[in-house]
Order: C-alpha cells, then structure tokens, then sequence
C-alpha cells in the first residue's frame, strides 16, 4: 500500500513539472503574441497622429517605448483602418509632443483560468489632469481644431482678404445699411476666402472697370452720379484702403442697380393714388450677375428700364445737354403768324414769311421743309408747342411764342424728363402678357389717349377723357382687364352718392327720378344710388372692368363731345372712351381671336339686360403719366402737368437730398363706406331687397361672389343676364 503511495506521490510531482513546464511556454508564446500586436496598434496610431519634424525631435530610444498594456488586443489591420476613418472626421492639431512616459496607465486586470480563449479588451481611462506631467516647452491642446483647407486666394491678395473678412465680419457695418444686401456680401465673399473680386494684387480688374464706368455716366440715364462715388483705388496702397475700396464699390453697385430699376424714390412718395407692382432687386443676384458678365458696364446697364420709350426719352435727354448733333435754330423776330381755317364765309388764310422753313425745323416738321407757308400743319405745331410750355394754345406765333422758341427754358425740360423716366421705373418691366403676344393697354393720362400695343406695335388708338384735378385725379396703377360688360348698370359711388346727389335732393326731391336714377336706402340708413343699363347711363353702352382699390374702370359716354377738346379732365376718376365698340372689337380679338368680334356684333348686343364678355387670359392695363415723350415721328413731347406730379417729383429730387426717398410712405386709404342719412319727403325710394347694409360698392361695381338667385317675385319675369 506504502508503495503504491510513493509512485502515485511521484507521478503527481511528475505531472506538476510537466503542468509548470507547459504553463511557462505558453505565457512566453502569449507574451510574444502581445508584444507583436501591441507593436501594429501603435504602429496605427502613430500612423494616424502627425508627428513633429524629424529635425525637431530627438530619435526614440529604448526607454521611450514602452508597451501599452491599455491598447485592445484586436486585429491590428482593423484597428488602423479605424483609426484612419476616426483622424478623417476628427483632424488633431499639427503638433502635440507627448512621450509615452508622461502618460499614465493601469494594468489590466487578469482573466480568471479557463478563460484564456476569451479575453474581452481592457478600456482605457482617460487621462486625468494630475497624472500627466506635460513639459513647459510643448504644452497639451485643451482642444483640437479643425484643420483648414488650403485657401484659394492668392498670396498676393490674402492681406487684403483677411481684412475684407473682418470688415465684413464685424458686428457693425458702415458700407451696407439693408439687411438683405449685407447678408449677400457675406455669402459671396465667403464663398471665395474673402478674395476681391474688383482688384487683383491691388491693381483694378476689368470687372471694376466696367462698373465704375457705368457709376461715372450714371447721369446719361437720368441718375445722379453723387450717388454713387467711385472710390479712389490708385491711393489705396495698403491692405485695409483697399478692402476699404472694394466694400464701397460694391455697395455704390447695389445702390445703382436698386435705382435703376425701381427708382430713387418711392412712387407712394409722390400721391397716394399711385399703385404699381414692386420689383426689388437681389443684391445676391447682382453680384452674381455683374461679377460672372463679360462686360460689367452692360451688366450693371440692363437694370435700367428696357422699354422702348424710355430708351427714346434717354436719347432726348442727352440732346437737350447739348450732347446732341446739329445747329441750334433762331427765330427771327416779326409780326405775328396766323393761320384761319376756310369758313361758311370766309376762304382758307394761309400767311407767307421766310421764317417758316426755321420754324419747321425747330418744331421737327420734316414735310415740305423750305414751304414758307405758315399752314395748318405749322399752326398744329405751334399750337403743341405751346401747351408744352404752358402758354395759351392759340396756335398764333407772337412773340411770347418766338421768345419762348428761342429760350427754352432748358434746365426744366431737363427736369421733366429726368421724372419721367424716373416714373417709368415703377412700370412693370414687361407691360404685357407674353400668351398673347405680349399685347397691353396703356393710357396717357397728360396726352388723355389710350393705345393698344401687340408684339411691340400700336394696334389701336383713341382719345380718352381723364379724371378733374384733385380728388378725382385718375390713379396710376397696373392691373389685369378680365371682362367686359355690355349694358351696365351705374352704382354710383358713395362720393358722389353723399357729396353731389344726396345735397342736391335736399333742394328738389324728384332730381334724381328725373335723371332715370334708381335709390335705395338699407335698413341700416345707408343709401346707394344706381342707373339701369340704356343709352342715358352715364357709362355709355359698354364697361371695361379691370378691379382695382380705387374702384376705376374704363367705359363709354353718352357726353361725346368733350373729346373734341385738347383738354380732356373732366371725369370723376375713371376714364371714358371715345370709340368703345372698336375697343372692345379690338380687345376681344386679342383675348379671343377665333371669335372674329367686329364693332357691330358689339353693338348688336345693345339692350337692356347686362352681358359680361370674359377674357380667358387678362390683359394688362398700364395707366401712365407721361408729360414728356418722344412721338411716332421721333419728335421730343411735353404735355401740361395737370395733376402736378412732375412739380412733385422735382421738388423731392432736388429738395430732399440724404432722405430716404426709397421708404414707403403710408396714406390713408379711400373710404366708401355708407352712413345711415334721412332722405327728405317726396323721394322716390325704391325697395333694396338686401339684409341691413347691402353689397359693397366693390361688389356692386365688378360683381359679389356667386350666390344662388333668389326666387323671382309671383306675376314678374326675372330678369336674364347673359354671360359670355
């Protein structure tokens, strides 16, 4: 037994030894197996943290390398490729010296026996702050920073870019004064490292070139070049002089460009009784535009109005500087020049003088230009002239005329057109609509006529009577015309309703039943006043309606003859057309041109009974002020101002410098509200049939949204409204 003891003791001993023996190899492969894939993990990072120059830094020795116990024992491959996408979305700073010596660790913890096979990865704390003893010479970063991409700017021009971007950058801004403009600066210099655009290695571009060439002759289409000072780039020598310059350049830019299209000054700056659409630039848009342009000069240019008129009036004006060709022309004194149309009784007087050939030239009579006959065409003439200088259209020339021929007064012909092409800035950049043919209405209020215009010609033309001076000046605004109604029914405004008719029935209570007009007075006491369609109606036959918040229209007259007067302010607001059956024959053509209307299918729907004729594409309406144009025969027009508008407009421009004359300017809107009134005994009222206060007057004069029609009144036949 005592034997067997002993060998099982030695064969124990025996199986220890080879057990230590196993162990021993083991932990030497592992520690082997450690050593190599700590090696490759840091082999990954070092791979992925920059490292100094080798000049700056001594070469490690066997005392800085250290293993890191910390590091997780995985594939080393994986780990640099992480390590790699990890530096990609973090860059670190260029240079951070820190030795593995300065950077505590703590073991890891052993894995309990049995389970060698797997060892879950030890996590690294991080560094606390008294554990790492960091050297005075290379302190840590606290954070890293992003690392900048290479600038795009040239080294010439990177001074004067750092200053734009603070310039730009800074809280205050003493170049740009609107939000939106400011806010287009900062996005188009940022997108280019802030590099000047208008200098390139403090020389000027040819981008800059064109601009300031365009600021400098700012005067040619009727701005002021004081209002936009080119700043003086060959005295800008230093970096911050010419960030200086280029913020000004681009700021006198914008203004030039906001000018030239929508006008020094706001239109509600002049009346409140102008309403045209707005189109503001986009400072965005004007860099954009300008900077990437061929020619910067043409660039800049084409904000200003494109209209074929404008352009004329342009041309006019540079003639009346003296910048045009051709001699200036005297008139002789003499005796008066008359001429005397043929009569019942008496010939045609036709008067013969060697000054007629001059007086042709000087009023732009290119026929029979050496006839000394002072005829009708020349007796026309002087008669325009006249009411362009605002003396007594006679068509005589005396001598106020002849002094007036010879000095004109040439500084307010100036003034006049530099409003007038200011006024067509306001205008919608295309009058028309491009569906048909770009076709239009515009109406010349100072000149009382109205054209149609269709693929930039004159299809149709006729007089027009306007509104009185005053209160009932007739608006300038841009609308869309969408039908036309034959027979209307006059819904007297409430101005005239309270101002004119009611006033008038305290006098004679039968005055309104006489002139065919219908009353009506509310439960609430407001009254409205109405004419049924017939040849009385005081708007003719036929309405063209384009609605509008000044409640204006277009419409025929039974008063034909006040259009044979040269001046035609007469009505109330709207305006009334001499020829309406030809104008409504010409707009349904060009709304509907398969229908062929004629101006007798117009008039044969005359009657009794309103008919509304839709158009299934509006067409524009421009009302217009225009006291100086350049007619068919390219001969310079004035017209009297008879709303004063130009004296307005001249008095602000040259009165009001350093204002902000671009400023809304609110006014107080009209009003047609009805108040309750005690109608005198003996007047006719009839039966409104509507709830305490009616329909509005707006909807009244252009139509209530549908409703469904209430029954028609047992023995009575409705009445049929035809709609086209």
């Amino acid at each position: 037994m005592r034997d067997c003891l002993n060998h099982r003791v030695g064969f124990d001993r025996v199986l220890m030894t080879v057990a230590a023996t196993f162990l021993t190899v083991s932990a030497s492969s592992a520690l082997a197996q450690d050593q190599v894939r700590s090696s490759a993990a840091e082999l990954a990072i070092e791979a992925a943290i920059p490292r100094p120059e080798p000049a700056n830094v001594p070469p490690p020795t066997a005392a800085d390398i250290k293993l890191d116990t910390t590091a997780t024992v995985q594939d080393s491959t994986k780990d640099a490729a992480r390590d790699s996408a990890k530096t990609d979305v973090a860059p670190v700073p260029d240079k951070v010296e820190t030795k593995p010596s300065d950077v505590a660790t703590t073991p890891a913890p052993e894995a309990p026996k049995g389970e060698t096979a797997k060892t879950e990865p030890a996590k690294a704390e991080p560094p606390k702050a008294d554990t790492a003893t960091a050297t005075p010479a290379a302190p840590a970063a606290p954070a890293a920073e992003p690392v900048k991409a290479a600038s795009t700017v040239p080294a010439a021009d990177q001074p004067v870019a750092d200053r734009l971007k603070d310039m730009i950058g800074a809280k205050t801004s003493r170049h740009f004064d609107r939000k939106n403009e400011r806010a287009a600066v900062e996005k188009f210099y940022g997108a280019r490292d802030f590099a000047p655009v208008w200098t390139q290695g403090g020389s000027l571009t040819a981008a800059a070139k064109g601009v300031i060439a365009r600021l400098k002759d700012a005067a040619s289409d009727g701005l002021n070049p004081a209002d936009y000072p080119v700043p003086d780039f060959a005295a800008a020598t230093t970096p911050d002089a010419l960030a200086d310059a280029e913020l000004k350049l681009t700021a006198g830019m914008f203004d030039y460009a906001r000018h030239a299209q929508s006008g020094r000054m706001h239109w509600s700056q002049v009346s409140g009784d102008i309403l045209y659409p707005e189109h503001p630039v986009d400072p965005g848009e004007v860099l954009a535009k300008v900077t990437t342009a061929s020619d910067t000069s043409a660039a800049l240019d084409s904000y200003n109005p494109p209209h074929k008129l404008y352009k004329e009036l342009k041309a006019k004006l540079a003639e009346l500087r003296g910048q045009g060709s051709g001699p200036v022309i005297e008139i002789a004194d003499g005796p008066a020049l008359k001429y005397t149309p043929a009569g019942k009784k008496q010939a045609e007087i036709v008067v013969d003088d060697p000054r007629v050939p001059q007086l042709r030239a000087k009023l732009g009579l290119a026929e029979n230009a050496s006839d000394t006959r002072y005829d009708a065409a020349v007796a026309e003439a002087v008669r325009k002239f006249q009411t362009s200088v605002e003396l007594k259209p006679t068509g005589i020339l005396d001598d106020k005329t002849v002094k007036a021929l010879n000095t004109p007064k040439r500084d307010k012909q100036i003034d006049v057109v530099l409003v007038n092409m200011e006024r067509w800035r306001w205008l919608p950049r295309d009058l028309g609509t491009p569906a048909l043919g770009d076709a239009y209405v515009i109406l010349n209020i100072p000149d009382f006529t109205l054209k149609v215009m269709q693929r930039g010609q004159q299809v149709w033309t006729t007089r027009v009577v306007t509104g009185k001076p005053g209160s009932h000046a007739t608006p300038l605004l841009t609308e869309t015309m969408k039908y036309i109604t034959v027979n209307p029914t006059w819904n007297v405004p409430p101005s005239i309703v309270y101002n004119e008719y009611l006033p008038a029935l305290q006098q004679d209570p039968t005055v309104l039943q006489r002139m065919g007009l219908r009353l009506e007075q509310n439960r609430d006491g407001s009254v409205h006043i109405s004419q049924p369609p017939g040849e009385a109606n005081a708007l003719g036959r036929i309405r063209f309606n384009f609605p509008n918040k000044f409640l204006v229209y277009q419409h025929d007259t039974p008063d034909k003859h006040l259009f044979a007067r040269d001046e035609r302010a007469f009505s109330h607001g709207c305006m009334r057309v001499q020829n309406p059956d030809q104008y409504a024959s010409v707009l349904l053509n060009i709304a509907m041109p398969g229908e062929k209307y004629t101006p007798e299918r117009v008039r044969s729907m005359y009657g009794k009974s309103e008919i509304d004729l839709k158009f299934p594409t509006p067409i524009p309406v421009n009302i217009t002020y225009q006291t100086a144009f350049v007619d068919d025969a390219g001969k310079l027009q004035f017209r009297k101002d008879v709303y004063g508008r130009d004296a307005t407009m001249i008095n602000i421009l040259k009165n009001n410098r350093g204002k902000d004359l671009e400023a809304v300017v609110a006014h107080s809107q009209p009003s047609y509200s009805r108040p309750a009134t005690t109608l005198p005994s003996g007047v006719a009222v009839a039966n409104s049939g509507f709830g305490s206060s009616g329909p509005n007057f707006f909807e009244r004069l252009f139509g209530a949204p549908t409703q469904a029609a209430p029954p028609a009144p047992v023995g009575r036949r409705p009445q049929r409204v035809f709609t086209r």
